[in-house]
């Protein structure tokens, strides 16, 4: 059975960073993809970024505009999200998942972007 786990979310101010981690487990195939995706307060879940595992090869949502870095830990089945530069309008609960929609994920980390 797959299990996420997320951590890492908190209170920062707009500019400032956070890294974003995910323990993952139950997985029997390594050669995927995985996701970040958030839902920001009455929003629908949106994908944030993903990665390929086996090569490491990102790809991001537009809205990141280069804030945001994604990466992973293949010997520790770990998988990062390393946000820069937040705006208010990436506050939300961040969840790691198996695929783009969101459909298999953690409980997520709440990331509150505020001053």
């Amino acid at each position: 059975q797959v299990q996420l786990v997320e951590s890492g979310g908190g209170l920062v101010q707009p500019g400032g960073h956070l890294t974003l981690s995910c323990a993952a487990s139950g997985f029997t195939d390594s050669n995927r993809w995985m996701y970040w995706v958030r839902q920001a307060p009455g929003k629908d879940i949106e994908w944030v970024s993903g990665i390929h595992l086996p090569s490491a090869f990102p790809i991001h949502a537009n809205f990141v505009k280069g804030r945001f870095s994604i990466s992973r830990d293949n010997a520790k089945n770990m998988l990062y999200l390393q946000m820069n530069n937040l705006e208010s309008e990436d506050t939300a609960v961040y969840y790691c998942a198996e695929d783009q929609q969101g459909t298999v994920r953690g409980k997520g980390t709440l990331v509150t972007v505020s001053s």
